[in-house]
């Protein structure tokens, strides 16, 4: 992070009784307060539903914060961060409540010195964006302002261009900061550095050296609970529409004239432009079944609780994309997603085509493994090329070897939240990591055909899903990584 500091102003969490205000929101704002990267000038107010005075309020969010702060929990930070908490209680649908929460918001402006300025965060469900936006807009409370909106940003396409319609009701494009938290990891934005800052892999970053990419999202746990939530989303809107897409879009897209957050989001959406509509034919949906993940039996989904009978949502999906542009044309790349698989990791992994000519094949020789590149997102952040050599010893045996990067052993610190960049670039108004308009809706467009839900095929919990996954690829004499 840079050093640049805001200015004042109140950041307002809906959804403020939440999970992810407890898990995410509140410890990354007591990290950016630790760091000294708050305006001296700041108030959190909580709204929501649920009954709490401003003392409960910080009392519960102290605990939130014990548990789920990378930094762990300080008296000195705590205290006088404490002191910029407060919480307001109300429905999001009564107007007297709102005229009344205006009124709150322009004292505690008076007493924080915020000089009128609001970072809304929309910490609820979606179902309940439209209500908070109009609101907003009917209490003329959008001037000097913007609005942090949480995925999922529709349902589809369609669900997706009537909420853009809202929000633009109220708010300007660039008031909008539409929050996906992969882009605000430091693996990914590293995705942009090793691309435009190191010359030696821009002449390799083509359909003439690249054989194909695959993009692993996968999960060991199941539904913790979620399982209603789930059942209306899946693999695809949870997963693949926003999360996979982007990086996808931030690995493949052309060099932006200039590194700010209108040139990068413009090649990101030229990039999404080309990809093909993906077919579903070329897709493979699974669902876990009961089975053993880290030595434990785990049941399957159709018995996580929330989850109906029957229920046909895909907790999998395995896709072939098609990226119809000079650079990428012909490169196959593969996206995997799933629940229940045997380890929770987030990884990109570029192969290279193989040798021109296989001298070492040729005098009988086992043929030398493919160069890759993987770039680790999460865990374990880092980037590692992989490379043949030849094994010590007097025969002529060559063995795939690492050279490897690691953010822990390079920079001596573990990489900062997610959410700690993103709600610090909301709040400067920098929108490089976060989604424009016109990206999620052709987002969506790319998804639009294997949404309908269809039969899965099962997988047992602890593998790493379907077999016809398989099958997908070997058309391209390729396998998924494991």
């Amino acid at each position: 992070m840079g050093l640049e500091r805001p200015d004042p102003q109140i950041i307002v969490i809906f959804g403020a009784s939440g999970d992810l205000t407890k898990r995410k929101a509140i410890p990354a704002l007591y990290n950016l307060f630790r760091e000294n990267l708050l305006p001296s000038n700041f108030a959190v107010v909580g709204f929501a539903r649920t009954p709490m005075n401003r003392e409960e309020f910080r009392s519960t969010m102290r605990e939130a914060v014990s548990q789920h702060s990378r930094s762990g929990i300080a008296e000195r930070y705590w205290g006088p961060f404490k002191e910029h908490l407060d919480y307001f209680s109300g429905s999001y649908s009564d107007p007297s409540g709102w005229i009344e929460f205006r009124k709150y918001l322009e004292e505690v402006d008076v007493d924080f010195g915020t000089e009128g300025r609001r970072l809304y965060y929309c910490a609820t469900p979606p179902s309940a964006f439209p209500e908070i936006i109009h609101c907003i807009g009917e209490m003329d409370m959008a001037e000097e302002s913007r609005i942090v909106v949480e995925k999922p940003f529709g349902y589809d396409l369609g669900t997706a261009h009537d909420l853009n319609s809202v929000v633009h009701g109220v708010f300007k494009e660039h008031q909008i900061f539409r929050i996906d938290h992969y882009l605000g990891k430091e693996t990914v934005q590293n995705i942009l550095v090793f691309r435009f800052s190191n010359g030696m892999f821009e002449p390799i970053w083509n359909r003439s050296y690249v054989e194909s990419v695959q993009i692993d999202v996968t999960e060991s746990v199941g539904m913790e609970g979620r399982g209603s939530f789930y059942e209306g989303a899946g693999a695809i809107r949870d997963i693949v529409q926003n999360h996979m897409l982007q990086l996808l879009a931030t690995l493949a897209m052309e060099p932006p004239a200039l590194f700010d957050a209108e040139s990068i989001r413009n090649e990101k959406v030229k990039l999404l432009r080309s990809v093909r509509q993906i077919d579903p034919v070329e897709t493979v949906k699974g669902q876990y079944t009961l089975g053993v993940v880290d030595g434990r039996a785990v049941p399957g989904y159709l018995e996580e609780p929330g989850v109906p009978p029957g229920s046909m949502t895909e907790t999998y999906a395995a896709m072939k994309v098609s990226i119809d542009n000079w650079r990428w044309a012909g490169v196959p790349v593969f996206l995997r997603t799933g629940k229940r698989m045997p380890r929770r990791e987030t990884t990109i992994t570029v192969y290279f085509h193989g040798a021109p000519h296989l001298l070492f094949e040729a005098s009988g020789l086992e043929r030398p493994r493919r160069n890759h590149l993987t770039i680790r997102v999460q865990p374990d952040e880092g980037i590692t090329l992989t490379f043949g050599a030849k094994v010590p010893g007097p025969d002529m045996k060559i063995a795939p070897v690492d050279m490897d990067f690691d953010y822990d052993e390079s920079f001596m610190s573990a990489p900062a939240e997610a959410y700690e960049r993103l709600i610090l670039d909301a709040m400067l108004g920098d929108a490089t990591l976060f989604t424009r308009a016109d990206e999620i809706e052709r987002s969506w467009q790319i998804v639009e055909k294997i949404l309908p839900k269809s039969p899965p095929e099962p997988y047992p919990a602890g593998t790493w899903g379907p077999a016809a996954a398989d099958e997908l690829v070997a058309p391209d004499n390729w396998h998924l990584r494991h």
